[in-house]
């Protein structure tokens, strides 16, 4: 622990699980005093005894819940999020209804939270908004249709806010990154027929060899968060193991 995040309010979305539990007790470890919030309360429950955090249970696409939440709690000094949902397929099998989904848990989710946070930061002058995208963003993959256009779509919504707010001392940055080892993954990998194929396949578009850490992605996460990149907004931190090389 070195305190670069010391007396710093975080609230992050999607905390009970994979990067967003990563970045959650990465910013407590650094000092931060972070609120986790997660749909799925009994996963989030675990991080109530790590010293540092404290969990609600909140939906992120919900306009209700985050200007309840917000209003009972803000000031933050860091907004991280991360609620994210993955879509297989192509425009040739995505419904409309896949695609409604993905938008919404992927990129309104990030509206409405920086909506209701940003009024607190503007009045303090300061604050830094982490956005977590996507390799696709910029890479095409096969069978990430959705996906990739609602990653994109926060890599348009990050600079916005970024230009938006500037003046106000306010800096929005994205993170894009490759395949990471996560219960999602986990998740998608065992809907194939063959599991072990597909984790290999997985691995094998990775130029390093190898999946990334949740841990890897909370490290630049909390570069975001701190001091050190008051300089730095309206940008996307690639940290994908060179798949964008």
């Amino acid at each position: 622990m070195t305190d670069r995040l010391k007396d710093k309010r975080a609230l992050i979305t999607a905390g009970a699980q994979g990067i967003g539990e990563a970045i959650a007790r990465a910013y407590a470890a650094e000092g931060a005093d972070v609120l986790a919030t997660d749909i799925n309360g009994e996963v989030l429950a675990k991080l109530n005894a790590v010293d540092g955090i404290r969990t609600q249970v909140m939906d992120a696409t919900n306009a209700q819940e985050i200007a309840k939440l917000v209003g009972a709690e803000a000031p933050f000094d860091i907004l991280v999020n991360c609620a994210g949902v993955v879509h297989h397929g192509s425009v040739l099998t995505c419904s409309e209804s896949d695609w409604d989904q993905a938008f919404d848990v992927n990129v309104k989710s990030m509206f409405l939270t920086i909506r209701e946070c940003l009024p607190g930061m503007i009045k303090q002058r300061a604050g830094s908004i982490v956005n977590i995208s996507s390799i696709v963003a910029h890479r095409g993959l096969p069978n990430r249709f959705a996906y990739g256009a609602t990653k994109a779509a926060v890599i348009g919504l990050t600079k916005s806010v970024a230009a938006d707010t500037v003046g106000d001392g306010i800096r929005c940055n994205a993170i894009c990154p490759g395949t990471v080892q996560s219960p999602s993954l986990d998740g998608r990998i065992n809907a194939f027929d063959d599991p072990d194929a597909a984790r290999k396949d997985f691995i094998a578009r990775q130029p390093m060899g190898r999946l990334g850490r949740a841990s890897e992605i909370a490290a630049v996460a909390v570069h975001l968060g701190s001091d050190e990149s008051v300089f730095t907004s309206g940008i996307q931190i690639n940290a994908d193991g060179g798949m964008s090389i």
